[in-house]
């Protein structure tokens, strides 16, 4: 059940998200004449030739950001741990989860199969 405040937050936020940016006050916006008259000249100029619709659906980005997906994913999950043994980890630096990861895994040779 929403009330009438989070709905009025997810209003405005949609709202801000379909809203245009802001321009820079020296923009000059043409007139829709003058827009008729760009995109005339861009369709006779071979190197501007605007994509069709189809072509849009099939084009894809050259590089890709941020980290390339894992073969092998990992769960996210919540777990509580004891302070101590979460410092100690956390005083390691950069990569603590992934050596609690080894830990564990380590932990589980030692377990006989079940």
């Amino acid at each position: 059940m929403t009330t009438g405040a989070s709905s009025v937050c997810v209003k405005q936020t949609l709202e801000k998200s379909n809203a245009m940016p802001k321009l820079k006050p020296q923009t000059i916006i043409p007139t829709p004449d003058e827009d008729l008259a760009i995109t005339a000249a861009a369709a006779t100029d071979p190197d501007a030739m605007p994509l069709t619709d189809t072509q849009w659906k099939q084009a894809k980005p050259k590089s890709r950001i941020g980290r390339p997906p894992a073969d092998i994913t990992k769960e996210r999950i919540t777990i509580r741990l004891s302070r101590d043994v979460l410092k100690q980890f956390r005083e390691g630096g950069a990569g603590w989860q992934t050596r609690m990861d080894l830990a564990l895994k380590d932990w589980l040779k030692t377990r006989s199969s079940r």
